[in-house]
């Protein structure tokens, strides 16, 4: 799997392939937003709507694809380096790109996103959300590998704070338990499923980097 910050740009070259992902997402149960069953034009159009969010600084997104080596898609073996890699690419579409790396790549399995704060008390904490792994390339630890990306690049940035809601007793509240965040509580009846069944909704935050003084 490559992992890779998009732009503005490359995610609307990917809205299709990310609407498949989001619609297999809402298929499997998940709470996400969105009601089921999902309409893929209706997720194509959201898509291209959350680009205007990262060309506007408000929004992060990572995207994971399936990706083989070049060599062994011309028949030959692949070289060490190449064999078992998990390359994080930085942001692509910034020098006119606007699209992953075509070499090896395959379709579009993962994704996840930071929403910062737009007022000025704020801007030491952001926002995990939207993490979607697609039902094919689950069990692979593609989930853990899209949370590190987005806390690394986070702390790495000066975010020292992040938080996030996720459905009670789903599998992605197991993954942030397990991935260190602390859990607040839980709100009944937050959000309903893609079935229309309100569920409740737990919080969590993980501090990440240097943690600031309080007075």
């Amino acid at each position: 799997m490559t992992i890779a910050r998009v732009d503005a740009v490359g995610l609307t070259s990917l809205a299709e392939e990310l609407a498949d992902l989001l619609v297999d997402t809402v298929d499997d149960g998940a709470s996400v937003g969105f009601l089921g069953p999902l309409d893929r034009a209706a997720a194509i159009a959201w898509w291209k709507a959350w680009a205007d969010g990262v060309a506007e600084g408000r929004l992060a997104v990572w995207v994971a694809r399936e990706q083989r080596p070049v060599a062994e898609e011309a028949g030959r073996e692949a070289p060490p380096s190449a064999q078992g890699a998990d390359p994080e690419v930085p942001p692509v579409g910034t020098a006119g790109s606007g699209t992953l790396p075509v070499e090896g790549a395959g379709r579009v399995v993962g994704t996840v996103s930071l929403a910062f704060p737009d007022k000025p008390n704020s801007r030491h904490r952001a926002e995990l959300v939207k993490l979607m792994v697609h039902r094919a390339a689950r069990g692979q630890g593609l989930g853990r590998r899209l949370l590190a990306t987005a806390e690394r690049t986070a702390a790495a940035s000066g975010i020292t704070l992040l938080h996030l809601d996720t459905e009670t007793d789903s599998g992605a509240e197991r993954l942030y338990a397990a991935e260190g965040w602390t859990r607040v509580g839980a709100i009944p009846d937050y959000a309903a499923d893609p079935h229309g069944v309100p569920r409740p909704t737990s919080i969590y935050f993980k501090r990440i980097g240097a943690t600031p003084l309080t007075r």
